[in-house]
C-alpha cells in the first residue's frame, strides 16, 4: 500500500467489513479511525442522541480538515466533502449474502459480550440490519456507484476478504 496515504474514506453496507478494514489500515498507517455513526450520534448516559445537521456536518467538516483519517460508514448522501478531501475511497462490495452471515454472527457475538456494540444489540435492531441490508443493495449501492464515478481516479472496489487481504499486503489491485 502506498505510503502517501493520509486520508482514506471507506463505504460499505452494514456487515460489509468496513469497522474492521478501518481500524486494520489506521493501525497500520498509524492514522485515527473515525465512524460515521459516532459523527451522526453523540454517546450520553441515558442513550445515543443525534446530532443537529449543523452539528453532525460541522464535526464531519473537523474530522476532514485534520491531516490524516480514517472515516467509515455507510452514510452517502452527506460526505462529500469526505470524498473529495480523501485520498482513497475504498468500497466495500461484499457479497450480499455474506453480509447478512455477518449480521448474524455479530449479533449472536454481541449478545454473549465477546464482540463490543456501539448499541444495545436488541432483537429489533437485529431485524432492521436486515431490512437495511436489503435497501442498500437496492437501492443505496446503485446510488453511491453513481456518486462515486467522479472519484474514480482513487476509487477502489473490494468485493471479498482476498481483495482486502492484497490491499493490506501492499499488493496492487
Amino acid at each position: 500500500m502506498e505510503k502517501n496515504l493520509n486520508k482514506i474514506h471507506i463505504i460499505g453496507s452494514v456487515g460489509s467489513g468496513k469497522t474492521t478494514l478501518a481500524r486494520n489500515l489506521s493501525s497500520q498507517l498509524r492514522i485515527p479511525h473515525y465512524e460515521l455513526d459516532n459523527v451522526v450520534w453523540k454517546k450520553s448516559e441515558n442513550g445515543d442522541i443525534r446530532r443537529t445537521e449543523q452539528e453532525r456536518d460541522n464535526y464531519l467538516s473537523s474530522i476532514v480538515q485534520s491531516k490524516q483519517w480514517t472515516i467509515e460508514g455507510v452514510h452517502h448522501k452527506w460526505v462529500g466533502e469526505s470524498f473529495h478531501e480523501a485520498d482513497l475511497i475504498i468500497f466495500l462490495d461484499t457479497p450480499y449474502s455474506i453480509r447478512n452471515y455477518r449480521i448474524i454472527k455479530r449479533f449472536f457475538l454481541q449478545k454473549i459480550g465477546a464482540e463490543k456494540a456501539n448499541y444495545i444489540p436488541t432483537f429489533q435492531i437485529f431485524k432492521r440490519m436486515f431490512v437495511w441490508n436489503k435497501n442498500y443493495e437496492n437501492i443505496e449501492k446503485p446510488e453511491i456507484l453513481n456518486m462515486l464515478t467522479e472519484y474514480n481516479h482513487k476509487l477502489v472496489i473490494l468485493k471479498d476478504n482476498k481483495e482486502i487481504k492484497k490491499l493490506l499486503g501492499g499488493e496492487r489491485l
